[in-house]
């Protein structure tokens, strides 16, 4: 029997890039013209952290929710050579996030898409009782909410990392790792603790503390960008894990590279502290490299095999093709 699969659970988006240059402004508006030079799409949300979780080999499973529209498509098209999807319905289509692009810079961000999930289909109770880990990345959209019961589920037997939303439900209790970004804890902290007004690692520890105790969580760890990460058990003093460098770039999906590399390391036996350290590394890498905006950082494909291909509706067959 091989290795069991690392899960992702949430909701796969389909994120666009639009990129030009813009020289002049429009004669009618004081806005810029962009001149377009092309069109770049790849998974977003949940689909990015199961293509990142991948990269190396790891058999991922992501559970989704996708519609019948060309974006669906899309993201279908673009995950199918790297992660083994178990999808369920959503009426409408999934989330659509288009940036406009001068010189590499972002001027404006369009969001279309998405519609309400239907009910989660039985292989979805079959993979997450397969799995080794489950990393939950809960943008809002419905797919983490329809399985909420089976993730508290598997949050007793195995490591379920959580990457909160504002607009996503608080993770269920129990979770291994919650992985907020500074933004993200001060919202979901909130009058739990609001900050002394000391420093800014300090309220982050604070914001971190209260989180544990009131998610029920083993630990949090607040992402702070080319800063680090600042991990808290509850009561025991918080630790810091500093990038090794800092590095300019486009940060889009460092968090889910972050969120991903997290889950694999506790999938793989390692302790919470080493889980972080590896996700530090990683995401700082990653952002080095390009971030989300370079193929090479997401897209190598899994190598063709020479055995037979699994029978789709059999979860266990495809988690371990």
């Amino acid at each position: 029997m091989g290795k069991r699969p690392l899960v992702v659970v949430g909701d796969a988006l389909l994120d666009r890039d639009i990129d030009g240059q813009a020289s002049r402004l429009a004669p009618d508006a004081p806005v810029p013209v962009v001149d377009v030079h092309g069109v770049h799409e790849r998974p977003g949300g949940a689909g990015l952290a199961a293509a990142l979780a991948a990269r190396e080999g790891r058999e991922v499973v992501l559970v989704t929710a996708l519609g019948d529209g060309d974006a669906d498509q899309a993201v279908r098209g673009l995950l199918t050579d790297r992660v083994h999807m178990v999808a369920f319905a959503r009426h409408g289509t999934v989330p659509v996030k288009t940036r406009l692009r001068a010189g590499g810079r972002p001027l404006v961000r369009l969001d279309d898409g998405g519609g309400p999930v239907g009910a989660p289909t039985p292989a979805v109770r079959r993979v997450l009782a397969d799995a080794a880990a489950v990393l939950v990345c809960d943008y809002g959209q419905g797919t983490a909410g329809a399985v909420r019961a089976m993730l508290a589920q598997a949050a007793r037997r195995v490591p379920v990392v959580w990457d909160p939303h504002p607009r996503g439900g608080a993770p269920v209790a129990g979770v291994r790792l919650a992985v907020p970004n500074a933004g993200e804890a001060r919202v979901f902290a909130g009058h739990l603790a609001a900050g002394s007004g000391g420093s800014v690692l300090r309220q982050c520890a604070e914001r971190a503390a209260a989180l544990c105790g009131h998610w029920q969580a083993a630990a949090v760890v607040i992402t702070l960008g080319e800063r680090g990460a600042l991990l808290s058990r509850g009561s025991a003093s918080p630790m810091l894990v500093p990038a090794r460098r800092r590095v300019a770039g486009d940060p889009c999906g460092a968090g889910d590279c972050f969120a991903a590399t997290a889950a694999g390391a506790l999938a793989d036996g390692g302790l919470i502290e080493e889980a972080v350290q590896c996700a530090v590394r990683a995401a700082t890498d990653f952002v080095a490299h390009g971030g989300a905006g370079n193929p090479t950082c997401w897209h190598p494909a899994r190598p063709a095999s020479s055995q037979p291909a699994p029978d789709p509706a059999d979860p266990f067959a495809l988690a371990r093709s």
